[in-house]
């Protein structure tokens, strides 16, 4: 499956963005989804993750209650909807696909099997 994020810009401490993540492929429905992100001079990391049937979200504890994850399998697309958004949310935001059924596998990037090229979120103070 091949992943497209897109949706990034810049926004001002406090607003909102939606980021999507279109995939290709007629198997998109049998992939749990994740988004991840990188700040600069920092290691990648996980911010949330939808099962492949819509059944269960996981978020970081950082972005839970701001962020919301959702997708729709008919239009094959995974979004990650951020609200209050902070200086630290600031990164180069990723989707990724993944086979793996169980909840706690979806917090590590090493679970994921296909990538999205990356949006970039820059927010203001």
């Amino acid at each position: 499956v091949q992943l497209q994020a897109f949706g990034g810009g810049l926004v001002q401490a406090g607003g909102s963005l939606r980021l999507s993540c279109a995939a290709s492929g007629r198997t998109y429905s049998t992939y749990a989804m994740g988004w991840f992100r990188r700040a600069p001079g920092k290691e990648r990391e996980f911010v949330a993750a939808i099962a492949r049937s819509d059944i269960g979200t996981v978020y970081a504890e950082s972005v839970k209650g701001r962020f919301t994850i959702s997708r729709d399998n008919a239009k094959s697309t995974v979004y990650l909807q951020m609200n209050s958004l902070k200086p630290e949310d600031t990164a180069v935001y990723y989707c990724a696909a993944t086979t793996r059924v169980k909840v706690d596998d979806y917090y590590h990037a090493d679970d994921y099997d296909y990538w999205g090229q990356g949006t970039l979120v820059t927010v203001s103070s």
